[in-house]
């Protein structure tokens, strides 16, 4: 069964498997923390506790293990600042991953949920089969749009949801490939050569 590595190593941002008991206190408290920042997008903050934060770290195991549902604890500094998701939409489309992120406000503004959700995507990419990666959110969360179009997904199509309808962004697996081949090297304005690959190189599995 294809998965993806638990660690995976971004410079100064780390995202890692959970642990179900490890991280249990530590991401109650990420949570408690961020609930006004996450409240307008995530109706569920507001019933969240720590016999929730257990529960969800107990599925989250269970879908991993299951090949269904990859979520990461986003890590800067040492300290988990949120979470980001790959996962099969229950129902959906075989050829297609999606991508979920959140991050404490505290973390935000320093590139952590555009490289998060980048590497991602290159793992979802490396799944056999799968043709295209998608991001839905609140059509009002403009700082979640922002991340998928810096990423090159482009607005496909908008569905119902728990808040009444969320935004879908996709990208496709050809595109992908034709923005990896243009963008790995360019040469600038004065004959150097810069680097143009957003996340740099993937550590092994």
């Amino acid at each position: 069964m294809e998965m993806p590595p638990r660690v995976i190593e971004l410079d100064d941002l780390t995202l890692r498997r959970f642990d179900p008991e490890g991280d249990r206190a530590e991401l109650f408290e990420v949570i408690d923390g961020a609930r006004g920042h996450l409240r307008p997008w995530m109706t569920w903050v507001d019933e969240h506790g720590p016999e929730q934060t257990a529960e969800f770290l107990a599925r989250r195991q269970e879908a991993w293990e299951a090949g269904r549902d990859f979520t990461f604890a986003v890590v800067l500094g040492g300290a988990i600042v949120g979470a980001c998701q790959l996962f099969r939409r229950e129902g959906g489309p075989g050829g297609v991953m999606e991508i979920g992120y959140w991050l404490h406000p505290a973390a935000t503004g320093r590139g952590a949920a555009t490289r998060a959700a980048g590497a991602l995507v290159a793992e979802a990419f490396r799944f056999p089969g799968v043709e295209h990666v998608e991001i839905a959110h609140d059509p009002a969360n403009h700082a979640s749009g922002a991340v998928a179009a810096r990423l090159g997904f482009t607005e496909d199509r908008r569905r119902p949801a728990g808040t009444g309808e969320e935004l879908v962004w996709r990208l496709d697996r050809q595109e992908r490939v034709v923005e990896e081949r243009v963008g790995e090297e360019r040469v600038g304005d004065e004959g150097v050569v810069e680097n143009r690959k957003p996340f740099g190189s993937h550590p092994p599995k």
